[in-house]
């Protein structure tokens, strides 16, 4: 194997495959280097002396400037370089994009639930929705409710605790004999707003609830909310009535305040919605084109092989989806600082350059109101791992993107568009990021990470992909994929369709990812304070 990686010609930074000793040489094509410190593996080292003020390239793009002289040969760090990027030109409109060949996927087809008004989802679930926080327990309560009894429930950690006890059950194995057959899954959404936040806080998270209510992966909802909170359901109902006119899901509500007894809502709202299931589960999956599939691609833990490495391959994979018809959202606005450049000459719309710098200026301004800048966001685990500024994380995880062009620019839970690669304004963050991707309308979340993260979401399957091996094996209880063999001298391409092949089957409940089976069901919605 390969021990060190230049990634472009261009590059004057140099990627250690290996763990590299300080006095080791190594050689890449005809040019050797001898390394004047140890370079961990996921690390840089220069090709050349570097005098401060020098810019650093790597992926053929700047990514740092040195703050100190640093030797051929030798690691760059937090201390010697800083965050640089290459400024911004509005009027390029040089991008030009050869679609890749997908004639062998052209036929191809996954098990879809096609919606009353043609859209597809990959799932059919039953939502609970609370509108604000102090309803968590009755929403927990009605999917626990529902849930176990159903065979739904994936984990039943407290048979551990009955062994403890003496209690050994022969009913220790998880029943999956559905009533509903049809139906995926009873999933509900907690809350950490909706009251004592500004009117805007209480409109947004509406917005984004209204968005899951919507998604082609619901059946149905059955929403609580108290009474007097800020997310009034008036709200709620506003917000989904701009989202789809035409809006018609089953749709129970229930206020609390209105009712003397907890208990005598809770019982009627588990008749009800079990009720209303008879129905969901009326549909059946049938054959659609790939078309329909939209991808959210995101990363979380990252490492330096995460743009080498997995972030590529789910490129390949976003490409082949938008050559195809489908569509493709490419969040995490704070690990796009650095790669400004590539996504603005992308935009095929004026007014999209415009709007991604517009969203872009906004988010840093309202970090440098509270001292920080989105160029703050590699995490000490990002920087251990190789991520040393901002520009380097950036530019790997804009791979995810893959090469299309760019056909839409979305603010948080707005729709991506329907076929082709969108920017959807989201933070880093990966909860609130993968929150705002299906609110985006993604069927099939694609998830890449070296260190590992067991992120998922309520109604979205996300399939977590690892950079390297050695996460993929230590980690396989929240891993789905290992990218380790391209580092290890794999074709991307073959990795590439190795992947899809298991989006495919995702999509088709034919595959169900560890965070399901984890049940990871995470939820939280950006409030739009500062969150990189």
């Amino acid at each position: 194997m390969q021990k060190i990686l230049l990634i472009n010609e261009k590059d004057n930074l140099i990627v250690a495959l290996k763990d590299l000793k300080k006095g080791e040489s190594v050689c890449w094509d005809n040019s050797s280097y001898v390394l004047s410190t140890d370079v961990p593996a996921k690390h840089k080292f220069t090709t050349h002396d570097v005098n401060v003020g020098d810019i650093l390239y790597l992926y053929g793009l700047p990514v740092a400037k040195a703050t100190q002289p640093i030797a051929k040969g030798a690691i760059i760090t937090t201390q010697n370089v800083k965050h640089y990027a290459a400024e911004v030109n509005l009027d390029n409109h040089s991008y030009h994009w050869t679609p890749p060949d997908v004639s062998k996927w052209q036929d191809k087809t996954f098990k879809g639930i096609i919606r009353d008004d043609g859209r597809v989802g990959t799932a059919n679930y039953w939502l609970i929705i609370p509108l604000v926080f102090c309803q968590n327990r009755n929403v927990l309560k009605l999917q626990e409710a529902l849930a176990t009894p159903l065979g739904y429930k994936q984990t039943r950690y407290d048979e551990i605790t009955k062994n403890l006890l003496g209690c050994h059950s022969s009913d220790s194995v998880i029943h999956q004999n559905k009533l509903f057959p049809n139906i995926d899954g009873i999933r509900a959404l907690t809350v950490n707003s909706g009251c004592g936040g500004t009117a805007n806080d209480a409109i947004s998270l509406c917005k984004v609830l209204a968005a899951y209510a919507d998604h082609p992966n619901v059946a149905g909802i059955t929403v609580f909310a108290l009474g007097c909170e800020k997310a009034q359901v008036s709200i709620f109902d506003e917000q989904l009535k701009l989202r789809n006119p035409n809006f018609n899901k089953p749709y129970l509500f229930y206020r609390q305040q209105e009712w003397q007894n907890e208990e005598e809502m809770m019982e009627l709202a588990i008749k009800q919605t079990f009720e209303k299931l008879a129905g969901a589960n009326e549909v059946t999956r049938q054959a659609v084109p790939l078309s329909k599939l939209k991808l959210g691609v995101k990363c979380g833990g990252s490492d330096g092989f995460s743009g080498i490495s997995a972030n590529p391959t789910m490129g390949i994979v976003s490409d082949i989806i938008v050559t195809l018809g489908g569509a493709s959202g490419l969040a995490e606005f704070p690990e796009l600082c650095g790669a400004e450049g590539d996504m603005v000459a992308r935009c095929q719309k004026q007014s999209d350059k415009v709007r991604f710098l517009d969203l872009m200026n906004q988010y840093e301004k309202e970090a440098k109101l509270c001292n920080a800048s989105i160029a703050d966001n590699p995490s000490p685990g990002n920087i251990k791992d190789g991520l040393i500024t901002d520009a380097i994380k950036s530019i790997g995880a804009a791979k995810k993107g893959g090469h299309a062009p760019i056909s839409a620019v979305c603010d948080y839970s707005e729709p991506m568009a329907e076929s082709g690669l969108s920017l959807v304004c989201t933070p880093g963050n990966d909860v609130e990021a993968v929150t705002g991707q299906v609110a985006a309308g993604a069927n099939v979340v694609i998830f890449s990470t070296g260190l590992g993260t067991p992120t998922g979401n309520p109604i979205v399957p996300v399939l977590k992909i690892a950079t390297n091996s050695i996460t993929a094996n230590k980690l396989s209880s929240m891993i789905d994929f290992d990218c380790g063999p391209v580092i290890e001298g794999a074709s991307l391409q073959e990795v590439a369709e190795d992947l899809l092949d298991l989006v495919i089957k995702t999509a088709s409940h034919d595959y169900l990812v560890k965070s399901d089976h984890l049940e990871q069901y995470d939820f939280i919605f950006w409030k739009r304070e500062v969150s990189l």
